[in-house]
């Protein structure tokens, strides 16, 4: 199975220093909680990843799967992030929750690497988009505010490939940069 990979480092707003989740510790609960998630490190260019796939993998609607760092609780923080997908041929969605007050409720930023190069200018908009489950998902999103929480993406990066993310969450807005990018 090829799965979505991370690495991950999180800044809290007033906490001090970046914390590093170790993401070759995924199967210690004290570190990490793990939901509908089948999950296992890989050694890549000298890196340990993180590869996370939802339980039955993708499928149609809603299936997400979650690597929560434990213990970590901010209103605002900076969350950078390195990300890959499947590439053009697989719907991979790869990204981060924030806000988690349990699995069915979370606020996200996250990438559909799928369409990142898409040759249609609207599915290309596509390419990143937040989300505060379970009220604003992004059909509610997209019905109500067209082009406002989600955006393509320039440069664009390989879809196949990594690309980093800096998510800079506030007290009433969500930043989003991709390779540096805004």
């Amino acid at each position: 199975m090829r799965a979505a990979a991370l690495l991950v480092l999180v800044s809290c707003a007033g906490q001090g220093a970046a914390i590093r989740p170790d993401v070759a510790r995924i199967g210690d609960a004290g570190m990490w909680s793990v939901d509908n998630a089948e999950s296992h490190v890989a050694a890549e260019n000298g890196r340990e990843v993180l590869r996370l796939a939802p339980v039955g993998g993708n499928r149609k609607g809603s299936n997400v799967g979650m690597a929560l760092v434990a213990g970590v609780m901010c209103t605002e923080a900076v969350i950078d992030v390195d990300l890959r997908g499947r590439g053009e041929e697989g719907a991979s969605f790869v990204g981060v929750a924030f806000g988690v007050a349990d699995p069915s409720r979370y606020e996200s930023v996250y990438f559909r690497p799928f369409r990142f190069r898409s040759a249609d200018a609207v599915e290309r908009s596509h390419a990143v988009q937040y989300i505060s489950w379970p009220d604003d998902t992004w059909e509610a999103l997209r019905a109500r505010a067209p082009g406002v929480y989600e955006h393509a993406i320039a440069p664009v990066p390989d879809p196949a490939g990594w690309f980093h993310a800096r998510v800079e969450v506030g007290p009433a807005t969500v930043k989003v940069f991709v390779d540096g990018a805004a």
